[in-house]
């Protein structure tokens, strides 16, 4: 891959699709360690990334709800599907909205991916029963995932906000240690912990977004511990 070729990716993936790359094994099924977690990190990752472009906001009460502050179209299909579904919710809490399906930006990340030409669209399960796979057709831009959050993690690149974003969501979910098990060198779960921790209070990014950041990790930490009973909540 040529570094021209690997600038290109960046520019175009949000967080939540880098997410959903580190969720998938190469064969296009979940990873194992993250499988009944993925709704609570795709809605938490989505909704940050529309904060950074300017359509909502969460606010920083201990509520931590989330505003639509502009309806307009962001000219993305994967942004613009789940704002148009997140509008008639508007004011409800985070916390609440990481259990929703409603707002579930799969269907939406995958088409993109396919149509970027990162995933295929493969066969469902056992006699066409199941999820559909969508394994990798082209290992490129998840490789230079790893590679960026690798050199983040090692403290030799600057992370950037979404670099924070995905390490947060990751340990929020508990899964930070066994996908990036190859990224993380000698560290043990524990220590991968506290050095995710340091990046994130450490960082000077500050406003909306980190409000948003920092309220993510904490519903989707939450919701991780906490039974989905509450999804009943959302309509």
């Amino acid at each position: 891959m040529r570094a021209g070729e690997a600038a290109s990716y960046r520019g175009v993936m949000l967080i939540v699709e880098e997410l959903h790359l580190l969720l998938l094994r190469p064969d296009g099924r979940l990873e194992t360690s993250a499988a009944s977690y993925r709704l609570f990190g795709e809605v938490a990752a989505v909704i940050v990334d529309l904060t950074l472009h300017g359509r909502v906001i969460v606010t920083e009460d201990k509520k931590a709800t989330v505003q639509v502050v502009s309806a307009e179209p962001t000219g993305n299909p994967v942004l613009d599907a789940v704002l148009a579904r997140l509008v008639p919710l508007s004011g409800k809490r985070l916390q609440s909205l990481v259990y929703s399906t409603k707002l579930d930006p799969l269907d939406e990340v995958v088409a993109s991916l396919v149509v970027q030409g990162v995933l295929a669209r493969g066969e469902r399960g056992f006699f066409g029963w199941g999820a559909e796979r969508t394994p990798e057709s082209d290992p490129g831009p998840e490789a230079l995932l790893r590679s960026r959050l690798a050199a983040v993690i090692a403290g030799t690149a600057a992370p950037t906000q979404a670099d924070l974003t995905l390490l947060a969501i990751l340990q929020g979910l508990n899964a930070a240690h066994p996908l990036l098990r190859q990224e993380v060198g000698q560290l043990s779960a524990g220590q991968l912990r506290k050095r995710i921790e340091a990046l994130t209070t450490g960082s000077p990014a500050g406003g909306a977004v980190s409000v948003a950041v920092n309220s993510a990790i904490a519903a989707t930490m939450m919701a991780v511990m906490t039974p989905v009973i509450v999804a009943t909540t959302i309509s």
